[in-house]
């Protein structure tokens, strides 16, 4: 589907283009801009027999499809998706970086915003995209479901682009991960004993590994391309674990778009893509090759000095003169001997562990901060939280087999409190002013005590115990708010994607070592600083986010590294309702699951 642009930025867009397979699920035809309407889809989360690098096991899947099905609407309408849970295990979908202005009910956190939906039970979301357009996704937000329990979810504008290509088609890239084994078990494991997860098997584009994985030439993704005509990829992370690089053999991309927000744009040779970030980059068939094919590769960027999946994931874009009328079938593409090692390089990416890389590129991230798309970025701000952000070791209890280092437990936390779940959901808990709730409103506004955060650190003699609990943080309604995420080296430094819920956040301010009070709010990027719904806080480092409470309801603030989620490095926080009606949640549905 193509839309002209109106603003021309003069810089040369060079070719990338890769696109998802299966149609987008269209609840009406979107073949032009209608007025706003509702859109009605069914989710049916169902198991399905799947098959790659030779193994065979049931997945969980929405509609039997894996990744599930795209979802696309316009800018103001209202969607309603019912979601239908067909297996034993309880479920709930997050419409991840959709903000829910007063419909929190609809998020999807299981036990922050709903209890989840039981087996043979259904639950319609019903909301409304308001002031939101381009790339999102959805997933499931309960264990570790969302492995395969996701999809693409397009906002398109009801303007034209604010840039003056001419688009020939968008492409949905789903980058994530595959487990030759049940990712149940996986997640079961690293709960019972307090271990490290087992690395993935295999990376994937739009759920297809490649042919650099064993049994997989056939389950690769292959893309079409007219020569000489621009497409828009729409690059999700979907991985449970990992931090992506992305490019495409031989073009340049153009950053466009980053978590449904426009920014200034930038000629790139690749992307790097944190869990939960989405990024659309245009690309131009333009190049020259004999076969006119050309690899497009994701491979992990890694911070941690932990064991990870050194490998990569490999689909293939094939110009022709006429995308409708192609002379070159899939099969013989992927039989061509550049498409297989040792003739298929894959240099056009970064290495594992490029750093540099990484820093280069996320400075380049600027709002557009035009008039019609202005840069809203608080200049003052009501109340600063600081945020330490730490892996932990706990004492193994007795007569407990623990599998962590030194035979302890792994936990997680923020200011040293790793965050339970509890047995009602937050927001019902406080919508219904319930009683004997385990919830208490005392989370900690700054760790417990000051120190080298980013230091070296003794695993020996080192207290890394945490706390565990069901704290909230309250803000009444409009609150500026700034947060402080502070890495800290307790067993290692990471790169922690902190994705925020209900909210846009922009990011004033980021870098290494220990953040200064003092000194780097002079630094702070006050004019068009990116705006996102998860930010990568640098490895060893810190990023200063701002963002104005105006949706009243319960909203989770989490890693979206899925391990470290579920080790508990998250916390929520309360916004109040104002004084206006309409800054006010709304009741909850009728059909909420019950818990």
């Amino acid at each position: 589907m193509g839309y002209h642009d109106n603003k021309s930025y003069g810089f040369l867009i060079t070719a990338l283009l890769c696109a998802c397979v299966r149609a987008l699920v269209h609840a009406r035809s979107l073949t032009s801009t209608p007025l706003p309407t509702t859109r009605y889809f069914h989710f049916n989360v169902e198991w399905k027999e799947v098959t790659r690098l030779c193994h065979t096991k049931p997945i969980l899947t929405v509609n039997g499809m894996y990744p599930g099905p795209n979802i696309a609407v316009y800018e103001g309408d209202e969607v309603v998706i019912r979601v239908t849970n067909r297996v034993a295990s309880n479920t709930t979908i997050h419409w991840h970086g959709i903000k829910q202005l007063r419909t929190g009910w609809a998020d999807g956190p299981a036990y922050i915003t709903q209890c989840p939906i039981r087996s043979n039970q259904s639950y319609s979301y019903r909301f409304k995209v308001i002031d939101q357009r381009g790339t999102f996704w959805w997933h499931a937000h309960i264990s570790w479901q969302r492995a395969s329990v996701h999809g693409v979810f397009i906002i398109y504008p009801r303007h034209q682009y604010p840039f003056s290509i001419q688009i020939k088609e968008d492409i949905p890239i789903i980058l994530g991960e595959w487990w030759n084994g049940g990712v149940e078990a996986v997640e079961a494991d690293i709960m019972r004993y307090g271990g490290g997860p087992n690395v993935s098997d295999a990376f994937t584009i739009n759920g297809l590994p490649g042919p650099l994985y064993p049994c997989s030439t056939k389950d690769t993704f292959v893309k079409y391309l007219e020569h000489g005509k621009t497409y828009m990829l729409r690059v999700i992370n979907a991985a449970l674990n990992s931090e992506l690089f992305f490019g495409v053999a031989h073009h340049t991309l153009t950053v466009v778009e980053i978590d449904g927000v426009y920014v200034k744009p930038f000629p790139t040779p690749a992307v790097v893509i944190a869990p939960g970030q989405t990024t659309n980059v245009l690309i131009t068939a333009n190049q020259i090759s004999p076969t006119g094919t050309f690899s497009m590769a994701a491979r992990p960027y890694v911070t941690a000095i932990v064991p990870f999946d050194e490998s990569s994931t490999v689909g293939f874009i094939h110009y022709t003169e006429n995308t409708k009328k192609s002379n070159t079938p899939h099969k013989k593409i992927l039989q061509h001997p550049s498409t297989h090692p040792p003739h298929l390089s894959l240099d056009y990416l970064p290495p594992f562990h490029d750093t540099a890389f990484n820093n280069k590129f996320s400075n380049k991230l600027r709002s557009l901060a035009s008039a019609q798309f202005p840069c809203k970025v608080p200049k003052t701000v009501d109340k600063r939280v600081f945020l330490t952000l730490s892996l932990n070791l706990q004492d193994c209890p007795s007569h407990r087999k623990c599998k962590g280092l030194l035979g302890k437990r792994f936990f997680a936390s923020m200011n040293n409190q790793s965050f339970i779940r509890p047995i009602v959901s937050i927001l019902e808990s406080r919508y219904r002013n319930l009683q004997n709730s385990p919830i208490s409103l005392d989370f900690p506004e700054k760790p417990p005590h000051s120190f080298n955060y980013t230091g070296p650190n003794s695993l020996f003699d080192t207290n890394m115990n945490t706390r565990f609990g069901s704290k909230v943080m309250v803000v009444p309604y409009g609150t500026r708010l700034e947060f402080v995420l502070q890495d800290t080296s307790f067993i290692n430094v990471e790169n922690h994607p902190i994705h925020i819920h209900g909210h846009n956040f922009f990011i004033v301010g980021s870098g290494t070592g220990n953040f200064d009070y003092k000194k780097d709010p002079q630094k702070f990027n006050l004019v068009d600083p990116p705006e996102r719904n998860t930010v990568a806080v640098p490895s060893g480092g810190w990023a200063v986010i701002r963002l104005r409470a105006d949706n009243p309801g319960v909203w989770f603030m989490h890693c979206h590294l899925e391990v470290h989620t579920s080790w508990g490095l998250a916390m929520a926080f309360v916004v109040e309702n104002g004084p206006k009606p309409c800054q006010s949640i709304l009741p909850p549905p009728k059909d909420l699951p019950p818990c």
